[in-house]
């Protein structure tokens, strides 16, 4: 079983650097905008497994930094997570939710109902392109 809850910037450091900077100190990955974001854990048998962050722009939504521990992979967690910020988007009067998806990830994007825009650039060794799911309200369906 899966559940999902807002946590503190610092509870997703750890799991973020193993994930997605295993190289890196934890200091370093730290950015002061992380304290604008709402972050999200998704839990199973009391065990972060899954985060993500998510940041406001009007009524965009973007999200940044989906990581799952290695053993938690391929169980649903990722999609649990984007399920979740695309309904808080929703329910936020978002429009649109978007991310910059490293290149690797993009097949999981896609699955999730995202389109790869053209946007193409590369960060600190990564290549990325941007991805953008288009929301619409659930509201009286």
């Amino acid at each position: 079983m899966i559940y999902i809850e807002q946590i503190t910037p610092e509870l997703t450091s750890r799991l973020r650097r193993d994930v997605l900077y295993p190289d890196a100190e934890i200091p370093d990955m730290e950015m002061q905008v992380d304290i604008d974001g709402i972050h999200f854990g998704a839990f199973t048998d009391n065990k972060l497994a899954g985060i993500i962050s998510l940041f406001r722009e009007g009524s965009y939504f973007q999200f940044r930094k989906l990581a799952v521990d290695a053993n938690f992979q391929n169980k649903g967690i990722g999609t649990a997570l984007l399920n979740y910020i695309t309904e808080f988007a929703i329910q936020g009067g978002g429009i649109k939710l978007w991310c910059n998806a490293r290149l690797n990830a993009t097949g999981f994007y896609l699955k999730n109902g995202f389109a790869q825009t053209d946007r193409l650039f590369s960060k600190n060794g990564h290549d990325y392109v941007i991805m953008e799911k288009l929301l619409t309200s659930t509201a009286g369906s």
